[in-house]
């Protein structure tokens, strides 16, 4: 059972978990108005198949995760982590003009490569800073307020790609120059907006993060953790698929992106809930829920090929992912040593990286080759044996001491 503490509950979250909280959000703002058009851009505009979409979705996403192990390691080496989480929002924020400018595929996977190599040099740090500021019994809060602020910057993106679409009668590369703008302003408000907590001189730094010895001394229940969160992601592949879903069913252009403004304001009204519940009840009874809107969402995608059953399915991903996300990166941060979190991160990230590969991937060449009734249904397959891997662990997941 995870606890908050009476103090920490009335004291509230710090500033600085707001203001990283809109960084995020303003980033992603940019990025889900590239990302809610790009797999229709790709197939429909220059030609590519369903599985070079998958490729690309998980090969930058797997990109980002390899990145953030070694700029978890670096911030922990350091003691320091706003410098680097800043020059990874600044190396996206400089990389966003390469989508309008892009005259093939092959230059869009370059873009999104060097984009995740930005996301994946701040994701790490970042989420060590938050745990480092956020107090002990408010993790999931704090963790779940970044993810519900991030995901608002994820629904709001699609509706002005939606609107810019109308407006610019479906001009992608329009839409992509206006996507540029909130990236530069993340990077301004995490350069001169976020304060760093004086590292604790108590505080035994870690001289080399990356050996077997610091491995080790991540302990059992950490990797037991990286072990879910794998088993959690190999069972939820690219968002792309969605969109892909979407337009299968009929969804002109213009109105595609509404499929991740849906599932993105579930997942915002969602996170923050859920990780203040966490912070109070058994996190892993909250991500064996997650798991079951998951299986619901992928029946409801394979078996239901319209509007409603398109609906039905976003809704479900989004309850899954408000459910899980943040609470996984809590636990993390419960699991972890203090001078170890920016490399327990990276580590996380990592794995559940290319466990994302592996699953957009496999989505893929399943769409190519069976439709999509069988990308989903192999989804659901893997949400069920997650599930059933999640109730054998029962409690192992939660430390008793979390400081």
């Amino acid at each position: 059972m995870t606890t908050t503490t009476p103090n920490a509950a009335s004291a509230g979250l710090p500033r600085g978990i707001w203001v990283l909280g809109f960084v995020s959000m303003l980033m992603d703002i940019s990025s889900e108005m590239i990302h809610a058009l790009l797999p229709v851009y790709l197939v429909t505009v220059l030609g590519a198949s369903t599985l070079t979409v998958g490729f690309i979705e998980g090969i930058a996403e797997a990109t980002a995760s390899i990145t953030k192990i070694f700029s978890g390691a670096l911030s922990d080496w350091l003691g320091r982590r706003k410098l680097l989480a800043a020059l990874g929002y600044g190396l996206a924020a400089l990389t966003k003009p390469l989508f309008p400018l892009a005259p093939s595929v092959g230059w869009l996977v370059a873009a999104r490569f060097v984009d995740r190599v930005g996301k994946g040099i701040r994701g790490a740090p970042r989420d060590a800073l938050i745990a480092d500021i956020a107090p002990v019994g408010l993790r999931g809060a704090s963790f779940g307020l970044r993810q519900s602020l991030d995901t608002i910057g994820a629904f709001v993106g699609p509706l002005v790609a939606i609107g810019l679409m109308w407006w610019t009668a479906d001009n992608f590369t329009a839409v992509f120059w206006v996507a540029v703008l909130p990236a530069f302003l993340s990077f301004g408000l995490i350069a001169f907006a976020v304060s760093e907590p004086d590292p604790d001189p108590s505080r035994q730094p870690a001289e080399n993060p990356l050996n077997l010895a610091a491995m080790r001394q991540l302990g059992a229940i950490y990797w037991r953790v990286v072990a879910v969160g794998i088993v959690f992601t190999l069972a939820r592949f690219s968002e792309a698929f969605l969109i892909l879903r979407a337009q299968n069913i009929g969804l002109n252009a213009m109105w595609v992106p509404a499929v991740l403004v849906l599932m993105n304001i579930v997942y915002a009204l969602s996170a923050y809930p859920a990780g203040v519940l966490s912070d109070r009840i058994n996190r892993t009874g909250l991500l064996a829920l997650g798991l079951v809107f998951l299986a619901g969402a992928d029946l409801a995608l394979a078996l239901l090929p319209n509007l409603g059953g398109l609906a039905l399915g976003v809704v479900l991903w989004g309850l899954h992912m408000g459910l899980t996300q943040g609470l996984l990166s809590a636990l993390v941060a419960d699991a972890a040593p203090p001078s170890l979190r920016g490399t327990a991160f990276g580590y996380f990230n990592l794995f559940t990286g290319l466990a994302l590969l592996a699953a957009s991937v496999i989505a893929g060449a399943l769409w190519d080759a069976y439709g999509p009734a069988g990308t989903f249904l192999a989804g659901l397959g893997f949400a069920l044996v997650s599930l059933l891997g999640l109730l054998a662990v029962g409690d192992g997941l939660a430390p008793e001491d979390k400081s």
